[in-house]
């Protein structure tokens, strides 16, 4: 399975499995708001609790997310890699994006050649963890086929990177706050 067919896949509306530098991922096309829909239903995961928005570079990340000198210092520092900054999200961005509540979007560019080639083609891809919610998450293609099996069809292979989430910072209080513990430490 080549990248380009993941996405063509993409755009269909369909969720695809992909490595990154932290874990195995699943992803969907953040635009289309049915397939965010179906990859919540397929995790089992809490409604409308935000997923991350992986994007190829600072760039893309730039077109979604307002980003202050402490988050473009952050990007500069720890992009690609297992940072994910949570910043205000942009009228660019659809409002399903993030924390509808408080208008916030995590942002994140991974290090890993698979995620990035794909990324490159598709523009930001809405991507979670592949496992269903309160799982661990999947480190191969073949662990993700055995927890979602043919309701995804494209597996794209690759070794992932540590093999934990990423480091979550919350850039959009008074002070910044870690809230997921990573692989980075600040």
């Amino acid at each position: 399975m080549d990248v380009s067919a993941a996405a063509r896949a993409l755009k269909r509306g369909e969720i695809v499995g992909v490595p990154t530098d932290t874990v195995y991922g699943i992803a969907v096309d953040p635009f289309d708001e049915a397939a965010l829909e179906k990859l919540y239903d397929l995790k089992g995961r809490e409604s409308r609790k935000p997923i991350a928005i992986l994007v190829a570079s600072l760039d893309q990340g730039l077109l979604l997310g307002a980003m202050s000198d402490r988050a473009l210092d952050l990007a500069e520092k720890y992009w690609p890699g297992p940072v994910t900054l949570v910043v205000p999200r942009l009228d660019t961005a659809p409002p399903w994006l993030g924390d509808s509540t408080r208008r916030t979007i995590g942002l994140r560019c991974p290090d890993h050649p698979v995620a990035l080639a794909l990324l490159e083609i598709t523009g930001p891809l809405a991507v979670t963890s592949a496992n269903t919610s309160s799982n661990e998450p999947a480190q191969s293609a073949d662990e993700a086929k055995g927890v979602f099996g043919t309701e995804i069809l494209t597996y794209l292979p690759g070794d992932v990177g540590g093999g934990s989430p990423s480091t979550l910072v919350d850039l959009t209080r008074p002070a910044e706050t870690v809230l997921r513990k990573g692989p980075i430490s600040f």
